[in-house]
């Protein structure tokens, strides 16, 4: 079908929106049969007098909204949406939740998750409940009518680092960093809009961003984090809306961002007018002097940070700083994207925090954290691995013949739950790392996380011919 010409003069927003609204119409019209291919970007931007990028923007929309498919060479083929199309060779499909089971075996070792360790923040966790629920009986009944101020001093107060300290009356309060950063997406950018990412990051929040018809760009990263040089050929090449960096401590590589190159961040954001994400997860956990990025661009940046590595995971809390302008923006997209912000939640995240409980379970995780990383440094002596102090994973390099996914299969067999590579991909890239993340928080006792590396141990000894035998 390579004579479609569609009619893109009615209709509101950009051309590439409307172009790609009526693909999407005229595939549920039926004009635009399965199967269906679509001319090429170049005809088509020929024959409405737009730009072949126009073309493509439109195109990648309607892809990300799941009703295209395509490759470099083949052409763009209208989906049959009555069958599971599979997403294309080394692409995440954004219908998906990465590598990772939905249902985990009981049985087996769990080191694909750094959450906070159990080091008995249950206790502190359940009399504060109980207070909450002595002192607040109505609240507890009912939706959340009323927004406390603690709850915004708390969120400051968790945030701060390093002599900076939020202002309370720009944090919001979330149902934890992910929400809080897909609430950001929502409200700062609009469908078709990029974001850019790391080629390894924490690649939920790209396929959540691809869900709701974002656009995932991905920039070249070095031991220090986002190389800037790469960050301004994409800015001005691409023109992306927001980028999510995560500075300190990222997740999987556990860079460190200097404060040099932030400043450099910062002053390119500001030249092209990129909105920046800055995921400080991690970086509550470090003794990290560097500025936050966001004291070099508070009027573009977005602070989010929680409570899941550093207290406990099942404590859905967070908070985002907010540039003001964007503050009731936030707020109010975290709600209609969430459904709202349960009261016993942000209750007792406040509470966690202002009466120091918080701060004391995070030196007790701290402490087990180094001390299951002494572990590691035992069990894996020889190898090569990335490791950071008071941070619960390792970033381990694979010997040959090893590749990323077939290591993870071979422990999955042994009974050791880890992630491959691929679960922190971003997006479609040919970027290879031949390494896998070890998480050492999750097992219960001391002694399963060293018999879990004793696993590890053996199969990086073994190499693939051990693999190959297993029954």
């Amino acid at each position: 079908m390579t004579n479609w010409l569609p009619d893109i003069a009615a209709g509101d927003g950009p051309i590439y929106a409307r172009l790609a609204d009526r693909i999407e119409q005229d595939i549920s019209a039926g004009i635009l049969p399965a199967g269906a291919k679509l001319p090429p970007q170049r005809d088509l931007a020929y024959d409405l007098g737009v730009t072949v990028g126009t073309v493509g923007r439109a195109y990648a929309l309607v892809r990300e909204r799941g009703l295209l498919s395509g490759e470099v060479g083949r052409g763009t083929y209208v989906r049959d949406r009555g069958a599971a199309a599979p997403a294309p060779a080394g692409e995440i499909s954004p219908l998906t939740d990465g590598t990772r089971l939905y249902d985990v075996p009981g049985e087996k070792l769990r080191f694909d998750s750094t959450a906070a360790p159990e080091v008995g923040q249950s206790d502190d966790i359940g009399a504060l409940l109980g207070a909450i629920q002595r002192e607040n009986p109505a609240d507890l009944a009912s939706y959340t009518r009323r927004f406390p101020q603690s709850w915004f001093a708390a969120g400051s107060a968790w945030l701060a680092r390093n002599g900076f300290r939020p202002s309370p009356e720009h944090t919001v309060p979330t149902l934890g960093v992910h929400a809080g950063v897909m609430a950001v997406i929502s409200a700062a950018t609009a469908p078709g809009d990029g974001i850019v990412f790391e080629h390894v990051t924490y690649s939920q929040l790209a396929r959540g961003a691809r869900l709701i018809g974002r656009r995932a760009m991905l920039v070249a990263a070095d031991g220090d984090g986002v190389v800037p040089d790469d960050f301004e050929r994409l800015c001005a090449q691409r023109h992306p809306k927001m980028a999510f960096l995560m500075p300190t401590a990222q997740n999987p590589t556990l860079s460190i961002m200097p404060e040099a190159r932030r400043r450099q961040i910062a002053e390119i954001a500001a030249r092209h007018n990129v909105l920046l994400v800055e995921d400080d997860l991690y970086g509550a956990l470090t003794d990290d002097p560097t500025l936050l990025l966001t004291e070099f661009a508070p009027d573009r940046t977005f602070l989010v940070g929680g409570l899941s590595k550093s207290v406990a995971a099942g404590v859905r809390g967070g908070w985002v700083l907010c540039p003001p302008h964007f503050t009731d923006r936030v707020r109010i997209a975290h709600k209609m994207t969430t459904g709202g912000l349960p009261f016993v939640l942000a209750e007792l995240c406040a509470r966690l925090v202002l009466s120091g409980s918080a701060a004391a379970i995070r030196t007790r995780v701290i402490a087990e954290i180094n001390a299951r990383l002494a572990l590691a440094r035992d069990a894996l002596a020889g190898f090569d691995y990335l490791s950071q102090p008071n941070i619960p994973f390792l970033w381990l390099a694979l010997p040959e013949p090893w590749l990323s996914g077939t290591f993870k299969n071979a422990a999955f067999e042994q009974g050791v739950l880890i992630d491959d590579e691929d679960e922190f991909k971003a997006g479609r890239t040919e970027q290879v790392f031949h390494r896998a993340r070890i998480g050492i928080t999750v097992p219960r006792r001391r002694e399963d996380v060293a018999r879990g590396l004793a696993v590890l141990r053996d199969l990086l000894e073994g190499g693939r011919a051990g693999y190959d035998s297993f029954g």
